[in-house]
């Protein structure tokens, strides 16, 4: 991506001096990859790794404080942490412009980078859980180690696909501003787990299309995109579908528990927004087969 000269966003917390003793947290688009993974790895078997990713919201109350001693950061962590304020600022400029032309006022995220462990208003997170979105206090989480991970474990790499991991949390929040994100929350509630299922593979379709929305008016307003982005955005969505998950983790897939949608699901709808900047779609209003 061309990210010269482009600004900084100041609503971001740097919590990486601080410490937090915890162990539960709650799912982002990270969530899913680490959590079945891991439990898979030691020694779960699939049943386990879905009720981790569903009981990651569990919350616990914890403390945070500052680690003694002045912590140092490589230099390749100081580089993200500047690449993900600068793409949290892209994301507020776009948000900004496309909410005044619907009439309505953006009020941006607040982006919490942490080392291992967080507090947030939605409970208490561990970086294994991944980057996460937390409605009740507006900010998004990001253990900037996830990026490494998504190398070392997916494959998945470049910056356009670590600036589709933050734009899909920030996906999340316009979805909160916008109502979508709490009529789904309310309809999981009161319903069975494979149609509440059902709900958060389309919230999280949702949220890979503005994701996508906000690459196209971004790139609009400032060229950043280079050849060879989209693709690796779109590798990135295909190596965190559900099937292509499941099928690495374990040799085989269970469509009902899929909660993120599938590897085309998630390459076609990131696209739909590239594509189209249309903030008339919406997932809410396609059939199944239209997903």
């Amino acid at each position: 991506m061309r990210l010269q000269g482009r600004r900084e966003s100041s609503n971001v917390e740097d919590r990486r001096r601080m410490s937090a003793g915890t162990k539960a947290g709650v799912g982002g688009i990270g969530g899913i990859i680490l959590i079945v993974i891991f439990t898979l790895l030691g020694g779960g078997n699939l049943g386990d790794a879905l009720n981790n990713v569903v009981q990651s919201g569990a919350m616990d109350t914890v403390q945070e404080e500052t680690v003694q001693g002045q912590q140092a950061f490589t230099e390749e962590e100081e580089e993200l942490a500047r690449f993900s304020r600068q793409i949290l600022a892209g994301t507020e400029d776009v948000w900004s412009k496309v909410f005044q032309q619907m009439g309505r006022r953006y009020e941006p995220p607040t982006l919490v980078l942490f080392t291992n462990r967080v507090n947030s208003a939605c409970g208490s997170a561990s970086a294994a859980v991944g980057p996460f979105y937390c409605s009740a206090d507006q900010r998004l989480y990001i253990d900037l180690s996830f990026f490494s991970q998504m190398k070392q474990q997916l494959g998945a790499d470049g910056d356009f696909a670590y600036a589709y991991v933050i734009a899909h949390e920030v996906g999340h929040h316009v979805e909160y501003l916008l109502g979508s994100l709490g009529q789904a929350h309310q309809q999981m509630s009161q319903t069975d787990k494979v149609t509440a299922n059902r709900i958060s593979v389309r919230l999280e379709l949702l949220a890979d299309y503005y994701a996508g929305v906000w690459a196209h008016y971004d790139n609009e307003a400032y060229k950043s995109l280079e050849p060879g982005d989209i693709d690796e955005a779109l590798d990135c969505a295909e190596k965190i579908g559900d099937n292509y998950l499941q099928q690495k983790a374990q040799g085989y897939v269970q469509p009902e528990s899929f909660t993120h949608g599938t590897s085309a699901q998630r390459k076609r709808w990131l696209n739909r927004g590239l594509q189209t900047g249309d903030m008339s779609i919406t997932t809410f209003d396609k059939s199944d087969s239209e997903l």
